[in-house]
């Protein structure tokens, strides 16, 4: 599966937004970097689809600029005026040339979706491989308004449950991709999610 991440070279805070080019050409996300449509277009002449995993600005600021740039369709858990189709815990969308399941994974946004398939899991910010505060194993921030570390751990629990073994590849919001053994990684966020000390102490100052 070849997956291009469309902001690698942003200069501002933004989310990874990755492009998926095959049967079904799918954007998942649109990130806050202007010009991402721009990026899009140097490596595909058409996209099917903007699959959302949530709807914080950095991952859907640049959603019209994408969507006015391509006649595409857009799935998102929670109402928008762009989108198309509502996807639902449990159903399926392809992305590219597979067929990935949506899992329901709130506690960072309670619109929050990751997309798990056979050989690979969009995890969106729910748990990523490295961040400011963890290497090998981070999970999303959980400290601002409308946002829960317990449903969190309950997420990544879920992810788990879901996840196939054959799963060796993990592209998340924030932060790198990794390829590997994904499951002790999510596993490894967990447990530092389990600890519930604050993700970043000197916000608990």
């Amino acid at each position: 599966m070849d997956v291009i991440d469309a902001t690698a070279d942003a200069d501002g805070f933004t989310c990874n937004v990755y492009l998926v080019p095959g049967d079904r050409t799918v954007l998942v996300d649109a990130g806050a970097m202007e010009g991402v449509e721009d990026v899009v277009a140097d490596h595909v002449d058409h996209l099917d689809a903007v699959v959302l995993t949530h709807q914080h600005g950095d991952h859907v600021d640049q959603l019209d600029a994408v969507l006015d740039r391509f006649d595409a369709d857009c799935y998102a858990y929670d109402d928008h005026p762009r989108r198309t189709h509502a996807i639902a815990d449990g159903e399926r969308v392809t992305i590219g040339d597979e067929s990935y399941e949506a899992v329901y994974t709130p506690g960072h946004a309670a619109d929050h979706l990751a997309f798990v398939g056979d050989r690979a899991l969009f995890s969106g910010d729910v748990v990523v491989y490295n961040d400011e505060a963890f290497d090998d194993g981070s999970f999303g921030r959980t400290d601002m308004s409308g946002q829960s570390r317990e449903r969190l751990i309950e997420s990544i629990h879920t992810i788990l449950e879901r996840l196939p073994d054959g799963v060796e590849s993990m592209y998340p919001g924030h932060g790198d991709a990794f390829h590997g053994d994904v499951r002790e990684v999510i596993e490894r966020a967990l447990e530092r999610a389990e600890r519930r000390d604050p993700k970043y102490p000197e916000d608990a100052a």
